[in-house]
């Protein structure tokens, strides 16, 4: 059941916004899962953020013997930007559901997990070795800590992440695989009145090119390719002579 506690407590989980690519965000993220086990027999290691990305948290506790241990996951960092909450979508409770960026996917499950394992800490009833990691980059394909994922569930003897259910409820027990791409092109500049058939738009070109890309998209056979951000240009009387985008590219075969 969740008290009036666990509620104040996600609200500032959810108020402490942190975006991927901000490092001293999810740094203070980082700090607040810190404190929030401080008090118990959990051992808490930080490893320092790299590439300009956040810190991230190896949590650990139970028996320490040779027994392979149970790993959870989970991550500190969000998709929305810095000024969500108080903007497009303030933390609220209506009846008994939480609203706010990043409470789904996943603080809300990050805080069930970490509660889940204080209980069995404080009750002693860990059985095997226990190791939680709180990475920083999930949302952006955990490029820095995506060797130490692997490292340590190949060790682990089971693995649990508190990544949100489906519709209905289902559990989800497998992620498509991931490809992220930049794609740069690049025209000709030209004054866009007295030299316009001089220039070649590199925006035009990228145009083509995002809807040769989405056309991609077989969901019959599980492929989607996104593109979420473009940018290009100097100046709005400028032929553009660069434009760049990434490209999201979601499968569950790599065939």
């Amino acid at each position: 059941m969740t008290t009036s506690a666990d509620i104040d407590i996600l609200k500032t989980w959810i108020e402490a916004e942190s975006p991927s690519h901000d490092a001293a965000a999810v740094g203070r993220m980082a700090d607040i899962v810190t404190a929030h086990v401080c008090e118990t027999q959990i051992a808490v290691e930080r490893v320092p953020g790299k590439d300009g990305l956040g810190d991230w948290l190896i949590l650990r506790a139970g028996p320490q013997t040779n027994e392979p241990p149970l790993l959870l996951l989970s991550h500190l960092d969000t998709v929305h930007p810095l000024g969500t909450v108080q903007n497009a979508l303030p933390f609220r409770a209506e009846d008994d559901l939480l609203y706010g960026p990043g409470i789904y996917d996943m603080k809300g499950g990050m805080y069930i997990g970490i509660e889940a394992f204080k209980d069995v800490v404080q009750r002693g009833a860990a059985n095997r070795p226990i190791v939680y990691l709180c990475t920083p980059d999930e949302e952006i394909g955990s490029p820095t800590s995506r060797e130490q994922i692997t490292a340590f569930g190949k060790s682990a003897g089971a693995v649990l992440v508190t990544e949100p259910a489906r519709d209905g409820g289902k559990v989800v027990t497998a992620r498509k695989g991931l490809g992220l791409f930049n794609i740069k092109v690049s025209g000709r500049a030209a004054h866009a009145g007295m030299r316009h058939a001089d220039g070649r738009s590199a925006i035009a070109e990228a145009a083509r090119l995002v809807l040769a890309i989405e056309a991609m998209t077989d969901r019959l056979r599980g492929i989607t390719a996104n593109v979420g951000m473009i940018s290009g240009g100097t100046a709005v009387n400028t032929v553009p002579e660069f434009c760049s985008f990434p490209v999201d590219v979601r499968f569950e075969n790599p065939e």
